[in-house]
């Protein structure tokens, strides 16, 4: 038996890529995956494999069902198409221009947020004795000489 004819149950298939059986459920609920009947129960071919590889593929990168569905619609195992790779080019794109987006604004908040932090840390600064600039002012030292009065505990 080549590779190609082999067919995968449920259980196998599913420990092999870390999922549970009911996520390959799932996916054959969408439409994503079309396993055959064996005596009853439900198995898997090359072809599925590799669509389920591909469904993974595409979830890892954060593509949607939906966006999955289409491009596997074009997918034609060992005959691959025009049409599937310009699809395929089309989404790849638009996922990558909105992770750059994503990226920029990730950048312009871990700035923002670095420069509240250090605004955070000068006014802590001036509210703490000067010995110990990074220790909190007790209670019972707040009317004490020496000890800065700007905050409260």
């Amino acid at each position: 038996m080549t590779e190609r004819d082999r067919v995968y149950g449920v259980t196998e298939l599913a420990a092999e890529f870390d999922l549970t059986p009911q996520a390959l459920r799932f996916y054959e609920e969408k439409g994503l995956l079309a396993p055959q009947r064996a005596g009853g129960r439900r198995v898997f071919t090359y072809r599925d494999r590799a669509r389920l590889m591909l469904i993974l593929k595409f979830r890892r990168v954060g593509f949607s069902l939906e966006q999955i569905a289409e491009y596997l619609a074009h997918y034609r195992s060992g005959r691959p198409s025009a049409g599937q790779y310009r699809d395929g080019l089309r989404k790849i794109r638009a996922r990558l221009t909105e992770l750059e987006r994503m990226q920029s604004e990730i950048a312009e908040v871990i700035l923002e947020l670095k420069t509240m932090e250090a605004d955070a840390e000068r006014r802590l600064a001036a509210c703490l004795p000067d010995d110990d600039p990074m220790q909190t002012v007790p209670t019972q030292k707040r009317n004490e000489p020496g000890v800065k009065r700007c905050c409260a505990e």
